[in-house]
């Protein structure tokens, strides 16, 4: 497993964020986020990585839902920058809910679609870049249907099935998730051990990921790791975070 590596010494300010989940259902969160995306605050960015499940669900690049093609407007939009801010970089990487998210998807947003794990070098530092859900291997039951649904073979005969099929069984799966999570007292968190493991053998000194819904920095071995929040706009409080790198170090930047 390689991590592509990532030169980020032209930037001055990076953000990450991840779990935005975004759907029709949730107009508040999308919102939050496209304000996000057209505020001094987002546009102080010059780099934006979307570190997994940017989507509630993402059933191919030939879905023309009018949602979807709104939020890859607001991403391309702000990737070329608009009404005088700069052009921002983009990075999208696959989460949980999306990992079907293609390069036609990439392409028509203007980001780059990013490898899991990722390495990012900035200012002396090396940061190891994942979504998450790899690590969580205390969670059997998704751990075995996420190998399914990563396999190639899977995901061309999923893709192979008409649209309309698949937001069904896009649907069904989600309800499973969403009984399953009812159920659980919390989200699985990362196995530690295998986080330093991916942390040592990359040779970086830092992790960032999302999945877990557990915003917090830990040690990890004699670097650190840093979890990013989901976004829910009608939660109280508010969950809209942001983790910004600068020269300066790691900072949580708390929208309202």
């Amino acid at each position: 497993m390689n991590a592509t590596p990532i030169d980020g010494s032209a930037w001055e300010t990076i953000d990450f964020i991840s779990d935005l989940h975004l759907q029709m259902a949730e107009p508040a969160t999308a919102k939050a986020w496209f304000d996000y995306m057209a505020s001094t605050e987002g546009t102080r960015a010059d780099a934006i990585f979307i570190l997994g499940d940017w989507f509630e669900v993402w059933v191919g690049d030939d879905d023309a839902d009018p949602f979807a093609a709104l939020c890859t407007a607001v991403i391309r939009q702000r990737a070329k920058g608009s009404k005088g801010a700069k052009p921002c970089e983009l990075f999208i990487m696959h989460g949980n809910r999306d990992f079907l998210m293609g390069v036609d998807l990439a392409e028509r947003c203007g980001a780059t679609l990013l490898d899991d794990p990722t390495r990012l070098e900035f200012n002396g530092t090396s940061y190891l870049l994942t979504h998450g859900d790899a690590l969580c291997t205390d969670d059997e039951s998704y751990m075995r249907f996420r190998e399914l649904v990563r396999a190639p073979e899977w995901q061309a005969e999923f893709l192979a099935k008409p649209l309309a099929e698949r937001k069904n069984i896009a649907r069904q799966i989600r309800a499973q998730s969403q009984a399953q999570q009812t159920q659980a007292a919390s989200y699985a968190d990362v196995n530690e051990a295998l986080a330093l493991e991916w942390l040592n053998t990359h040779g970086c000194d830092v992790m960032i990921h999302g999945h877990t819904h557990k915003p917090a920095s830990h040690k990890l071995g004699g670097g650190m790791r840093h979890v990013l929040s989901d976004w829910d706009a009608n939660a109280e409080p508010k969950r809209l975070e942001v983790l910004r790198l600068t020269a300066d170090g790691i900072s949580r930047l708390h929208l309202i």
